[in-house]
């Protein structure tokens, strides 16, 4: 809507989505702001302190915003939780982070968060924006001012879960044959390829012609998530958020769909 443009800057599943080693590459004289979401949706990674520090530098060096998305940040399941971009003294305010109660507190559907930034200017135009857009719901806000009272066992407790239903879904795609995924450090997605020639038309494949035991199952294609249109055509994302009985019922259908798919 503003005509600005996207600069992606390109994972591979190989290196578990993390980022490459020159970041300069992406930067140009046009670029005004870097968006980095951690723990990140839709690949599970959830970048390191050092990868984090070459974001922070790259930003200050070249005078840009750094535009955090840490919705998934206390959904880390392979060590501490993912550290906020404003605790970065370096960025001052050049830090925006939104964020949203929607995933941490499982409100499918209440849409209710914030953007948060020190940077009195920035804050400033978001205010007028809101001003001209209708609040919250009324329901939603009591809700979330109620989630925020939730003890810190609260968050140990569903993080165990979602810990189990990676394992599951990570476990099923190492037992396909041809399957390339890594397991997720982090929010509750995994990204995969899939021994396919295109995801979608699998998608479509399982949704309307294909069946296991009178059931079927549904992943995200991935090259929706890309911002090139060269790529992610053999990937999906599957959301480890059903049970994980279920989760590993589902894991069975896509195996046999792809087996029924390439046989075709």
């Amino acid at each position: 809507m503003l005509g600005n443009s996207v600069r992606p800057i390109p994972t591979r599943v190989e290196d578990g989505y993390h980022l490459p080693e020159n970041l300069d590459a992406f930067v140009t004289p046009r670029t005004k702001a870097v968006l980095l979401c951690n723990p990140a949706n839709p690949t599970g990674a959830v970048y390191t302190d050092e990868e984090v520090a070459r974001i922070i530098d790259l930003v200050v060096k070249n005078d840009l915003f750094l535009i955090a998305d840490e919705v998934y940040r206390e959904f880390v399941y392979d060590g501490p939780t993912a550290r906020s971009v404003l605790t970065y003294s370096d960025l001052a305010d050049r830090a925006i982070v939104v964020d949203s109660l929607s995933k941490r507190f499982s409100l499918c559907g209440a849409r209710i968060g914030c953007m948060v930034s020190k940077n009195k200017s920035v804050m400033a135009s978001a205010m007028k924006f809101a001003q001209a857009r209708l609040s919250p719901p009324a329901l939603a806000q009591v809700v979330a001012a109620k989630a925020q009272a939730l003890p810190k066992e609260y968050f140990e407790s569903v993080k165990s879960e979602y810990r189990r239903r990676r394992d599951v879904v990570y476990d099923a795609l190492q037992s396909i044959d041809g399957v390339v995924a890594h397991r997720p450090e982090g929010a509750f997605y995994q990204m995969a390829r899939l021994p396919v020639d295109n995801s979608e038309a699998l998608v479509r494949f399982m949704l309307e012609e294909f069946s296991l035991n009178g059931q079927t199952a549904m992943v995200a294609p991935g090259a929706g998530f890309y911002a090139a249109d060269n790529v992610g055509h053999d990937e999906v994302r599957i959301a480890y958020v059903l049970n994980s009985q279920d989760l590993a019922t589902s894991m069975e259908i896509l195996k046999a769909a792809i087996t029924a798919y390439n046989a075709r």
